[in-house]
């Protein structure tokens, strides 16, 4: 049973930076692995994932986050990273790490594995 725990969330004024991490308990290296968020009273949705051999560069994010955030992995340390710059208010959500051996199941939500979340609060 694969285990995912979140790290890294906290309080920040908008235009800062946060990063975070998630590290699992086992092996990760085939895995495609990915960040969800879900606001207040929202629906999660996805933030960047990243495949199994996958680059910060090849990643997919939706849209609005493309150029303000970045996904990373370190698959030795079993651990995957999502750094935040130009932070805004309507980044404020619960974040969560996902990981499963499927990339369309990332994409679609329906990943194996979940983390419990860390809250990312955006305010001055």
């Amino acid at each position: 049973q694969m285990q995912l725990v979140e790290s890294g969330g906290g309080l920040v004024q908008p235009g800062g930076s946060l990063k975070l991490s998630c590290t699992a308990s086992g092996n990760i290296n085939t895995w495609a692995m990915g960040w969800y968020r879900q606001p207040p009273g929202k629906q999660r949705e996805l933030v960047a994932a990243i495949t199994s051999g996958g680059t910060p560069e090849s990643a997919t994010f939706t849209e609005s986050m493309k150029g303000r955030f970045t996904i990373s992995r370190d698959n030795a340390k079993k651990m995957v990273y999502l750094q935040m710059n130009s932070l805004k208010p309507e980044d404020t959500a619960v974040y969560y790490c996902t990981g499963d051996p499927l990339w369309h199941r990332i994409l679609g939500e329906s990943s194996m594995y979940w983390g419990q979340g860390t809250q990312v609060t955006v305010s001055s």
